[in-house]
């Protein structure tokens, strides 16, 4: 994932690594990917990412949220595509995920189908993030994830949700007026517009993100299984956050010792 060649040509870097005494054995390259299709992998993926985002607990406060789409080299029948309500024909998968908004390190991850709505996982996201040992104080999403519930799990760890409400949105429904929490974000985002775009603009940073981890590991997931796929995608975030960790390193004087952060 990381050099984004094929698996046969990666195996001289796999001869290189058994020389410097990286790896006690060298696998085939089919190996890595009989490895990929197996869903205990997954949570261990996960894992790696919460704990690759560690060094940077001290530095980042201010988070956002936001998903992107990951195509594959699969195709749906035509049938489904011209009769059913799916008017895509390649398969795709969504990735979900939560990072900060100085570093670009991505702190929590959810790969869906490609259709799922974001709305759902933007909870555990934000609950993920703090598991790992962050200090949430504020949280930035567009419209799709506004909703009592997620403003809710946001004030419940500290931080202060910045999500633009729609043209339609009230402060009550009918005569019952909704949550005190709801209705005193929307007069600061109609009263106070241009200080709560200013806390909202920092969202932009998550769209970098995709863009970092697409336009160097590709945007395109070549695993053929759904498994596999959506370990590749969970890799492709692995191999930003270390690039994300060296980067800080240099520029920001942070002491990596993976070994405490596991413990």
């Amino acid at each position: 994932m990381y050099s984004t060649v094929s698996g046969r040509r990666f195996s001289t870097d796999l001869r290189e690594a058994k020389a410097r005494g990286y790896l006690s054995r060298l696998p085939h390259y089919n190996t890595v990917f009989r490895y990929l299709e197996s869903e205990a992998l997954t949570p261990y993926l996960k894992e790696l990412i919460s704990l690759s985002a560690a060094p940077l607990i001290p530095v980042e406060s201010d988070f956002a949220v936001d998903a992107s789409g990951f195509s594959t080299g699969q195709f749906m029948r035509w049938f489904d595509v011209k009769y059913g309500e799916k008017e895509d024909r390649r398969v795709w998968l969504k990735l979900h995920l939560m990072c900060g908004v100085k570093t670009n390190i991505v702190t929590s991850v959810q790969v869906t189908d490609g259709y799922a709505h974001d709305y759902p996982f933007f909870k555990g996201l934000v609950d993920r993030t703090a598991e790992a040992g962050f200090k949430m104080k504020e949280i930035s999403a567009d419209k799709g994830y506004l909703g009592a519930d997620n403003m809710l799990a946001v004030l419940q760890h500290g931080a202060i949700p910045y999500i633009p409400f729609k043209t339609n949105s009230v402060p009550q429904s009918g005569y019952t007026p909704k949550s005190e929490l709801w209705t005193r974000m929307f007069h600061f985002y109609s009263l106070h517009r241009a200080e709560f775009l200013q806390h909202y603009h920092k969202r932009s940073n998550v769209e970098t993100t995709f863009h970092m981890i697409k336009a160097k590991f590709g945007q395109r997931l070549r695993s053929k299984t759904l498994t596999a796929q959506i370990n590749e995608a969970l890799c492709k975030v692995l191999c930003h956050n270390l690039c994300v960790v060296i980067q800080s390193v240099h520029e920001l004087g942070i002491e990596t010792n993976f070994s405490i952060e596991a413990a």
